[in-house]
């Protein structure tokens, strides 16, 4: 066996307050819609236009909702189905895990469109201020993976390579902490230094755009470390269903940067009147 890292013991549990138990992916959950509320309010700050602070609050639980109904959905059909329909109860526990991005990211995307359109203001304006915030929600949800010991990352013998649980006496890829730096820190990174200019701004949907394009190229960039789903195995030309479906990311996401119209620009960012850079 080729020397590796051994795997850190974690403890499953994130947090315990008296009978309650807290798991490491609910606290990612948390953590990030939370920082998401924080941040997307402090950008509509300083717009002047819809959505403001006040919206943005109000669509917290849309959010919430569009990411669980969404995430599970798209687990149940994209990666287990057969196993869903062998027991369709199965689909309600969800504290036996599974979820999955793309369908997560589908239940958010109808969630912003429907209130948007409830509140009269564009669907577009309201997806550029979730764009910025939900690296780090990738981010946590990334890191909670590793934690976890899951999803790991296909054989390798890279000094770094890891022994996990779960998988066998062979040197894997952390992929999960690749996942959380491209998925995570690097498109959040770029999203707000995108978010920093007046043009970018003016142009709506370009920062939504941008998250697409962001995600869906470091998505199939991590496949490539990643092991497939041992249910899906590799598919046509050896690709993932994350690489799969992250290919329709790509295109809506090109399109958006494509039709993104000239608008005057917006403030950028300034002092506000409690001091604080918004």
């Amino acid at each position: 066996m080729l020397l590796a890292i051994p795997f850190p013991a974690f403890d499953p549990v994130a947090l315990s307050l008296g009978p309650i138990s807290i798991k490491w992916y609910g606290l990612a959950y948390a953590v990030g819609i939370g920082f998401a509320l924080w941040y997307t309010m402090r950008l509509a700050r300083n717009t002047g236009t819809r959505p403001t602070p006040d919206d943005l609050s109000d669509f917290l639980i849309w959010a919430a909702a569009g990411i669980l109904v969404g995430g599970r959905l798209g687990s149940v059909l994209f990666y287990n189905l057969d196993a869903y329909l062998a027991d369709p109860l199965e689909i309600f526990r969800v504290w036996h895990g599974g979820m999955s991005f793309h369908g997560g990211l589908t239940g958010v995307i109808v969630a912003i469109i429907a209130f948007s359109l409830r509140r009269g203001f564009s669907p577009f304006a309201l997806g550029d201020l979730v764009a910025c915030a939900a690296p780090v929600g990738l981010l946590l949800g990334r890191l909670a993976n590793f934690v976890n010991g899951e999803l790991w990352g296909r054989p390798t013998d890279v000094p770094w390579a890891m022994i996990f649980p779960t998988g066998g006496d062979i040197p894997r890829h952390p992929s999960q902490l690749y996942q959380a730096g491209m998925e995570g820190l690097i498109l959040f990174a770029i999203l707000f230094f995108l978010a920093r200019s007046p043009t970018v701004r003016a142009r709506t949907g370009t920062l939504s755009g941008c998250f697409l394009i962001g995600y869906a190229i470091a998505r199939i960039i991590g496949e490539l470390f990643r092991q497939p789903d041992a249910q899906l195995g590799f598919l046509m030309f050896g690709t993932t269903m994350g690489q799969l479906l992250s290919l329709p990311m790509l295109a809506a996401g090109l399109w958006m940067v494509w039709r993104a119209p000239f608008g005057t620009p917006v403030a950028a960012p300034v002092e506000g009147a409690d001091g604080k850079k918004a």
